[in-house]
């Protein structure tokens, strides 16, 4: 594109990045080194940072608007799995040269999209020339009532397991992406957009304060992400696979190819919430999914012991050939 080589890191910044500042008054339009954030009175500050790298977690091709919601939706997840309440974000972006402008205002847009649907602006960031391909990421900044930030460990043996929403969609989506797995056109979609676009269940989350003795979101697998909970909490864990729930397009994906299950239970980027509480919290557990209109089901419980074990309707194990995602190790 003509001109691409003549915008600075500057111009950059004004033109694209600082628009999505200006309701912030703490980030001084971009113009200095670093932002004030202030906690709301009685609330600690939770921060989480997640990266996202071409070739990696996504393909330029998939879209720099989809690509941008993404990217700050995954780290509004591990805020909705603490339970806090989203504040703002800051950036960094390593973009090749020379630069397309025509990606970086498709990608501008996409986070102005979703930052004003999650009430969660811009404070800053930097800019950077990336040697190659595009590398993303995001610290993200939310605030809870001090002392109430839900954690991976907290369970106790007896507690019940649960997760939000339903589970396997966007690891389908990833096997026909990469693999060349065919579906329905119908499953497609629904198996597409739940893995490029991910729902960070902020409300829920806020609700299990108090609730749940311990949460994160799955971003590495059911499986894998189950046994951190367990390990954190020096505990086995105990899922019945029959239990998980599933959406319509994944049930009959699953009736179609019983191998899948691996797939559904091991692979990633599913951002819903896995959690323990004790079963005393079945009512309140089932007035927060009225409240915030999120299926929740129970899919499991924690006893003494270590690991994890699946468990087919008969009580017998299940044994899976895909266990999560690890960078540097692969597939577990």
């Amino acid at each position: 594109m003509a001109g691409q080589e003549s915008l600075g890191e500057f111009e950059l910044i004004a033109r694209y990045l600082a628009p999505l500042a200006s309701s912030v008054p703490g980030a001084y339009g971009l113009r200095d080194d670093a932002a004030i954030i202030r906690a709301p009175a009685g609330h600690d500050i939770v921060v989480t940072t997640d990266a996202m790298i071409e070739g990696v977690h996504f393909l330029k091709s998939d879209g720099a608007q989809r690509i941008a919601r993404k990217l700050l939706r995954v780290n509004l997840s591990d805020l909705a799995a603490k339970g806090a309440e989203p504040i703002g974000y800051q950036l960094v972006l390593g973009l090749p040269v020379p630069l397309d402008e025509a990606w970086l205002e498709a990608f501008t847009a996409g986070l102005a999209m979703d930052q004003k649907a999650f009430n969660c602006p811009l404070h800053g960031g930097d800019t950077t020339r990336s040697p190659s391909g595009i590398t993303l990421a995001i610290t993200a900044f939310g605030a809870v009532p001090t002392g109430q930030m839900l954690r991976r460990g907290g369970a106790v043996a007896g507690d019940d397991l649960y997760v939000t929403g339903s589970i396997g969609d966007a690891a389908l989506g990833l096997e026909a992406k990469l693999n060349g797995r065919l579906f329905s056109s119908a499953a497609a979609m629904v198996f597409d957009a739940r893995l490029h676009l991910p729902s960070p269940r902020l409300a829920f989350g806020a609700g299990l304060r108090n609730l749940a003795h311990a949460a994160m979101d799955i971003s590495d697998g059911l499986v894998q992400d189950v046994g951190h909970i367990a390990a954190a909490s020096g505990l086995r864990a105990v899922l019945n696979a029959d239990s998980v729930p599933l959406s319509q397009a994944a049930r009959q994906a699953l009736a179609d190819a019983p191998e899948l299950l691996s797939v559904i239970l091991g692979g990633g980027d599913d951002y819903e919430l896995v959690f323990s509480a004790p079963p005393a919290a079945a009512d309140r557990l089932r007035d927060l999914s009225k409240l915030t209109r999120l299926n929740v089901t129970k899919i499991g419980y924690l006893e003494p012991g270590h690991g994890v074990g699946v468990l087919d309707s008969a009580g017998r194990p299940v044994q899976l050939e895909h266990g999560g995602f690890q960078h540097f190790a692969g597939p577990a």
